[in-house]
C-alpha cells in the first residue's frame, strides 16, 4: 500500500524508550491522552506521525495534538464545535472514527460488538461530519475505526476493511471529499494459549489489497494510504513478568503467593485472561513428568479474591524463592498498572542481546506512592521511612 505505516499504540507499551526503537523501525504513534502525546515527543515524533485518536477528550489534549501537527480523529461530531470554539484552526489532516454498529461484531467481552462500545459515530452523523469539517476550512481527511481486540481470524480484518473502504465511497458520493489516510486500527491478536496458532498476516495483507482494489479503486476512489494502530502484536509476545514464590499455602487448594500482584498485570484478574508461565530452571519437569506436576492458584497480596495470574494451572512442585516467568505481557501488562493497597509498580528492563540489559523504568519508591499529598505530610517522609 502506498505510504503505509504502522501506528504504534503508545498504550500499549508506553515508554519512550521502546517508542523511540519502534520509530527507528519505521512506525508512528497512536496516542489518546496528553501523557501519549508528550511520549511521542520524547522519542522525537511529530507531525503525522502521530495520529491522536481519543474519546471525551479535554480542549487542552486537542489543542497540543493540534500543535504537534498529529492527524486528529474526532470521535463524534459534536466534539468539532466543541473543537473549534476551543482550540481554533483544525489541523491539516483530521478524521473521524467509524462504529459500523450491526455491521461488525466484537472480537471478546472486552471488546464489545460496536453498537455497545462507547467509541465513533454512526455512517450518517460521518457524512454530516465531514460536510462540517470542510466547511470550515479541512483540507485533507482520514477515516478510522477500531472494532477488534486480540483477534486471530483474518478474514476479521478483511471484513473490516470493506466496511471502511465502502463507507468511504458513501462520504466520497454524499460530501464530495476523498480519504486521504483510512486507518484500519489494531486488535492484531497474539496467541497467549500454546495451542492457538499465530494470525496470519499475508493473508490478511492479501485480503485488504483485494478489497482495497475491489471496492476503493474500483469504486473511483483515488489510491489512499492505509494505516494500522497495532500496539499489543508488536510488544506483546516480547514481554516477561518475573515474579518470585513467597508464600506456599494449602488450604481447601494449593496456592503459590508470589510477590507480583495484579496491580502488574491485570488481564488475568479482571477477565480471565490466559498467560502462560514457567518455573525458571525447571521447565523440563513440566514436558518430561506432567504425573508429577501439581495444580496452583498463582496469587498475589491485595486484597482482593481476582488477584490471581492463574487458577488451577499445572506447574512443578513449587519451593519458596523460585521464580515464574509470565509470558506475553509486553502489551497491556505493566502499563495497565494501578496503586491500590499501596502496592508499587515494578522496573521495566529492556534486553538487548545475551545478558544485556537496560533500566528503561526504575521500581516505583514510597515517596514516589506519597508525592502528591500536601506538604505537611511530606515533611513527616524522610523520619517514617528512615524508622
Amino acid at each position: 500500500f502506498p505510504g503505509y505505516r504502522n501506528q504504534f499504540a503508545a498504550k500499549a507499551l508506553p515508554n519512550p524508550e521502546i517508542i523511540k526503537l519502534l520509530r527507528g523501525k519505521g512506525m508512528g504513534i497512536d496516542a489518546s491522552s496528553m501523557a501519549e502525546l508528550v511520549l511521542a515527543k520524547m522519542a522525537g515524533a511529530s507531525g503525522e506521525e502521530v495520529f491522536m485518536t481519543s474519546n471525551n477528550t479535554p480542549a487542552e489534549e486537542f489543542r497540543a495534538a493540534r500543535d504537534m501537527g498529529a492527524i486528529i480523529n474526532f470521535d463524534d461530531i459534536t466534539h468539532i464545535p466543541y473543537y473549534l470554539r476551543e482550540v481554533g484552526d483544525l489541523p491539516e489532516t483530521v478524521a473521524m472514527r467509524y462504529n459500523p454498529g450491526p455491521l461488525k461484531k466484537g472480537t471478546n467481552k472486552i471488546f464489545a460488538d460496536p453498537p455497545e462500545q462507547k467509541y465513533g459515530a454512526r455512517l450518517d452523523q460521518l457524512i454530516k461530519a465531514y460536510r462540517l469539517l470542510k466547511d470550515n476550512g479541512a483540507k485533507k481527511f482520514g477515516l478510522h475505526t477500531m472494532v477488534a481486540s486480540n483477534g486471530l481470524d483474518p478474514d476479521y480484518f478483511v471484513e473490516t476493511a470493506r466496511i471502511l473502504f465502502e463507507a468511504a465511497l458513501e462520504i466520497r458520493k454524499k460530501v464530495g471529499v476523498n480519504m486521504d489516510v483510512i486507518n484500519l486500527g489494531g486488535g492484531f491478536g497474539i496467541p497467549y494459549e500454546p495451542e492457538q496458532q499465530k494470525l496470519d498476516l499475508k493473508r490478511v495483507a492479501e485480503g485488504i489489497r483485494q478489497e482495497y482494489e475491489r471496492v476503493l479503486l474500483a469504486g473511483g476512489h483515488p489510491e489512499t494510504r492505509i494505516v494500522t494502530e497495532s500496539g499489543r502484536y508488536v510488544t506483546g509476545p516480547h514481554g516477561y513478568l518475573v515474579t518470585r514464590v513467597r508464600h506456599l499455602k494449602d488450604t481447601y487448594k494449593n496456592y503459590a503467593g508470589v510477590d507480583a500482584t495484579m496491580a502488574n498485570l491485570m488481564r488475568p484478574g479482571m477477565y480471565g485472561a490466559y498467560h502462560h508461565m514457567a518455573v525458571l530452571g525447571r521447565e523440563n519437569e513440566e514436558v518430561t513428568n506432567p504425573y508429577a506436576l501439581y495444580e496452583y492458584d498463582v496469587t498475589g497480596s491485595l486484597c482482593e479474591n481476582n488477584d490471581k495470574f492463574a487458577i488451577d494451572r499445572p506447574l512443578p512442585p513449587l519451593r519458596i524463592g523460585d521464580l515464574i516467568v509470565i509470558f506475553d505481557t509486553g502489551a497491556h501488562g505493566h502499563a495497565m498498572g494501578f496503586q491500590y493497597n499501596g502496592k508499587l509498580r515494578s522496573a521495566e528492563f529492556l534486553r538487548h542481546g545475551e545478558g544485556d540489559y537496560q533500566l528503561i523504568r526504575r521500581a516505583e519508591t514510597l515517596s514516589d506512592y506519597f508525592a502528591t499529598l500536601p506538604p505537611e505530610y511530606l515533611a513527616m517522609l524522610p523520619k517514617l521511612l528512615a524508622s
